[in-house]
């Protein structure tokens, strides 16, 4: 069984698609997903998603960097988060790439949801581009303050960095997800760092509707579509498409309590 740790269900919703994509997922042996939240609008969804699909969808609540230059309640993410159906914080981090110019008051809003990770003892899932020493920088003054399982304390997503920056993620304590941009005709450095990740610190996702794999490129992503991250995984480490599932089901739900 595979468990898809990093999804979008906003799309799904609106264009009312989700009941034929958790078909899908279901035929695929994707029976369990993690719905990503990032503002009070997917935070809303994603718990609402959660009551719906007991067992299946779980639930997250953050705000994102989208959200630094914006007003935002950190009260209203708090009383998301004290909802147990809410398995982790996020995402959030930071993004350099398209907006440099808001670092600051980014890095200010990170920091604040990894206070409260560290306060709600629920992982945190990040997003880092373009900002490898910021995100490292925060990292580490989180995985001093927290106080829960050392093994629980978050995962960068949608890994695309180089062996060196994954090193350091991995001795902060940080799991790291890969999604279909390890399948890229591109992608031959990242997928040297594929077997680089210890067996208990890899995660899957599919980051859907975005990010669609290698044989799927050109469609909109899907949890299903998650079975072929774990064949390129499978691939790279030498090992059988059901040993991956398993040991990144397994961590997943080690991370979310799932």
């Amino acid at each position: 069984m595979f468990i898809d740790s990093h999804v979008h269900f906003d799309d799904f919703v609106k264009d009312e698609t989700l009941a034929k994509y958790l078909e899908n997922a279901k035929e695929a042996n994707v029976n369990e997903m993690v719905a990503i939240g990032g503002s009070t609008e997917a935070n809303t969804l994603s718990l609402k998603l959660a009551r719906a699909h007991p067992g299946c969808i779980f639930g997250c609540a953050g705000y994102d960097r989208d959200l630094a230059t914006k007003d935002y309640d950190l009260s209203e993410l708090r009383g998301s988060l004290e909802n147990p159906l809410v398995k982790a914080v996020g995402e959030t981090g930071l993004d350099y790439y398209y907006t440099a110019e808001t670092a600051t008051e980014q890095k200010k809003l990170f920091a604040e949801n990894l206070a409260l990770a560290a306060e709600f003892e629920k992982p945190v899932v990040v997003h880092s581009r373009d900002a490898d020493e910021d995100t490292l920088a925060l990292l580490k003054d989180y995985s001093k303050d927290w106080k829960s399982d050392p093994g629980r304390l978050g995962v960068l997503h949608c890994f695309t960095r180089d062996a060196a920056f994954a090193r350091k993620v991995l001795d902060l304590g940080l799991m790291i997800s890969f999604s279909g941009i390890v399948t890229f005709a591109n992608a031959n450095p990242l997928r040297e760092v594929v077997k680089y990740v210890p067996d208990d610190r890899l995660l899957i996702e599919t980051d859907a509707p975005y990010l669609a794999p290698v044989p799927m490129r050109g469609n909109r992503n899907e949890p299903a579509f998650v079975v072929h991250v774990a064949k390129q995984l499978a691939v790279l480490r030498g090992d059988s498409i059901d040993s991956i599932a398993n040991l990144t089901a397994q961590n997943a739900r080690a991370l979310f309590s799932l």
